[in-house]
């Protein structure tokens, strides 16, 4: 059987393979998943993707299954078990940004009825489709990641800055990048 054209970041390592053929691009409108990947990115500053796919699930547990209510009430004791807990990344700013980003996340949902009305609004519905038929040709950050990295930093958001926020955006399908021999693009564009 011949084997299917994927981007080339998803022939690295097994593991990548589920995320990018089922996951990666897809356009999510699940406040829980925006606020999952949200706090994933966030934790892959300075790391791999692979290192935070490969905590995935220990992040799911330690972070009470991204329920942002339940992490914004996070208090001291449970910060200290967080720095313990080796299924995760034990870096005392990014757990102390998920904790902040689960208040500002709530807040964002009280004004605009969800997180995800807030983050679609930025492209009006309707996510980009990229067009680029090397992986090197795709871009780490755009002008929209700087405007949408600057407006969740105003409203008390940490490690969201313009290339997490990009990759972000193509996490979560505000961005479809997938290039253009994937099989997925065509894919993931029909979601839209």
């Amino acid at each position: 059987m011949k084997e299917r054209k994927r981007c080339l970041w998803a022939r690295k390592d097994p593991l990548y393979l589920p995320y990018h053929d089922e996951e990666w691009g897809v356009p999510s409108h699940d406040d829980v998943h925006l606020f999952e990947m949200l706090i994933l990115e966030g934790a892959q500053a300075g790391l791999s993707w692979i290192t935070i796919l490969r905590k995935r699930e220990g992040y799911r547990r330690a972070f009470s299954g991204f329920d942002p209510s339940r992490v914004a009430r996070f208090d001291e004791a449970k910060r200290a078990r967080l720095l313990e807990d080796q299924t995760i990344v034990r870096n005392r700013a990014k757990i102390d940004s998920a904790i902040s980003n689960a208040k500002a996340f709530l807040q964002v949902k009280k004004e605009h009825g969800s997180f995800a009305s807030y983050l679609w609004s930025w492209v009006d519905g309707r996510p980009i489709q990229g067009r680029y038929a090397e992986q090197s040709a795709v871009p780490v950050k755009t002008d929209l990641a700087e405007r949408i990295s600057k407006d969740l930093m105003r409203r008390g958001f940490r490690f969201v800055g313009p290339t997490i926020v990009y990759s972000y955006m193509q996490a979560v399908g505000l961005v479809n990048d997938h290039i253009s021999g994937c099989f997925r693009r065509r894919e993931v564009a029909k979601l839209s």
